[in-house]
Formats: structure tokens, sequence, C-alpha cells
């Protein structure tokens, strides 16, 4: 599976052709990112479904914490519906240092994951719900049903132990936000661990590199172009994570501070070339198919993230090309 990420940082009308492109280019599906300080997922990805064809479309990732997890549910139904049956449901704690900004950064956990989409699987196939747990919900259902019914599939983001033996053993995909071979392999280790539980009933699973990836015939270009992702991803690494690459915790703490506050160029200028190697595939199509083919090795799956390039719509064909038949 190779999917490409796009961030509606951006303005809609390019996203939606950013999308169109992507799917001529190959690519199996299409996640957009869900930040509150950039333009609604949901709008963009309802564009793109009636711009689009074949393209798998989902968030990557919500979070069932900013909008009640039976929202969610009926959010990703409609896509559904708007792309008749096209649709997943990426899913996961959500980033840490937005999070901050609208005070629920102790909200994040395993638990509310996955009470989230079990109750999101439940309404899709038509039953009411009640639930007490994470989140209340009495007597909750949706009034149509989506296209794929109970069959949406659920793809987990994150990057802790249990959160990815938890996705192994409930869901039909991880996305792991890692780029680096080292990190992939540490994850299927996690996912190997949660296949050993899982039911032969629930199908197929796939462990799929989300990566931060920057490609440009230009290295240069590519790697400065890297910076803002990388900031992010340093900033909300787990210590483990950190150590596994040898960086300053403190250094990742303090971008992350930066981030938190707004200050997103003081953020990025503190991002080192170490960084840029641990979470990004970065330079040209020939490092970045290296990068990616030590990468296949561990993982099913490839979703091309931000940044993408110095130039998007560049970056959309090359990555695709760079990458063609390693997963």
């Amino acid at each position: 599976m190779l999917g490409i990420e796009l961030t509606p940082e951006h303005e809609l009308s390019r996203l939606v052709d950013l999308g169109v492109r992507a799917e001529e280019a190959g690519y199996d599906a299409v996640y957009s990112t869900c930040h509150y300080n950039n333009r609604d997922p949901w709008a963009f990805l309802s564009r793109l479904a009636a711009a689009t064809d074949s393209v798998r479309l989902g968030p990557g990732v919500a979070n069932p914490y900013e909008t009640h997890p039976v929202t969610l549910a009926s959010k990703v139904a409609t896509l559904d519906e708007a792309s008749e049956g096209r649709a997943v449901f990426g899913l996961g704690p959500g980033d840490p240092s937005t999070l901050a900004n609208l005070g629920l950064e102790d909200e994040r956990g395993l638990r509310s994951v996955l009470e989230a989409f079990k109750t999101a699987q439940r309404l899709w196939a038509g039953e009411r719900v009640d639930h007490e747990g994470t989140f209340d919900a009495a007597d909750a259902g949706l009034n149509y049903e989506p296209p794929q019914g109970a069959d949406i599939p659920v793809h987990v983001g994150g990057e802790g132990p249990h959160m990815c033996r938890m996705a192994a053993k409930h869901a039909d995909g991880l996305l792991y936000n890692g780029s680096h071979p080292k990190d992939l392999a540490w994850a299927r280790e996690q996912v190997d661990d949660g296949l050993d539980d899982r039911p032969d009933s629930r199908g197929e699973f796939d462990l799929i590199a989300y990566a931060a990836v920057s490609v440009a015939e230009d290295e240069a270009a590519a790697r400065e172009a890297a910076r803002p992702p990388v900031a992010f991803i340093a900033a909300g690494a787990a210590p483990p994570v950190l150590k596994r690459h040898g960086i300053d915790p403190d250094a990742a703490s303090e971008i992350g501070d930066r981030v938190s506050a707004g200050e997103f160029s003081a953020a990025f200028e503190r991002v080192t070339p170490e960084m840029v190697d641990a979470f990004c595939m970065a330079g040209t199509p020939e490092t970045v198919r290296e990068r990616a083919a030590a990468v296949a090795e561990h993982a099913d799956g490839l979703v091309v993230g931000s940044p993408l390039g110095p130039d998007l719509e560049a970056a959309v064909d090359l990555a695709a090309e760079a990458v063609d038949g390693l997963f």
C-alpha cells in the first residue's frame, strides 16, 4: 500500500489538485492531517472525494478528544458515502504539542482510541450504542448506512509499544510515525507480538510506515524543507525513540516548547541534521528510494508524509517514482 499525506495548511483547491495528481501518480490512499490550527480536514476530504475515483480517503489521523467519538464515526461514514465506499478511518492519540493548546494533552491514551473505533464499528454496522468509559453515549445511532458498513478499514496512528500491539490485535492497520528502518524494525516486533492475539476473523493486518518525506533533485533544498515536520516529530517523540537515535531529549523538549508557544520559526531553527536523518526520508529521489527500501524490509506499506518537498507538485510525482515497486 502506498499512500500520501496532504496537510490542510494550503488552500483547499490546491490540496484537491494535489490529491488528483496523487491518484494519477498511482497512490492508493490520501490521508489528511487533523490539527485545529490548519483548515478543516473533512471539508478537504469531501471535496477530494468528488474529484477522484479510486484512491482511499481518510483522516491521518483524527483523535477522539476534540470531537466526540460518535460524531467522528458519523464523519467517517459520511465520507464513505461521499466517496462511494473509499473511506478509511485513521485514528490515534493526537499530537501532544498541538493538544496542549486545547488543554487536552492529559487525555491522550490507548483506551480512548480503542473505545472510539470499536464504537464506530458498531455504529457503522447499524447498532445503537450505550457506552460509559472514556466517553459517554446513550442509545446513539446513525440514521443512514455507509457503503462499506462495518468494513470501513481502521488504521491506528501511534508509535508506543502498547498502541502498536493493540492495533495489531484489533485494527486493520498501524500508521507508525517513523521514517527510519531502526524504528520500523522495532515496530515490527511490537506488531508481531500483538498479532499473536489477533483472531483470524479480523483478517489481514498492515504495518504502514507513516513517514516524513522530503524529495527534490536538490538534496540541500529537500533537507531544508524537512525542518518543519521534523520539529513536530522530534517534539512528540518518546524518550526511547530519542535514545535510539542519539538525540538530546532536552533539545527535543525545547523544540516542543517553541511549537506549543506558536514560535514555529524558532522551533524549526533548532532542528539538527541528526534529527532530519532520524525522522525524515530527505534528499534526492535516489536517497529516498534507498531509505524506503530499507524500511520496506519491515513495513507492508508507506505513507509519503509532510513536507513532501520544496515543490509540492513535483514532490508528489518524484516520491511515487522513487518508491515504485517497493510496496
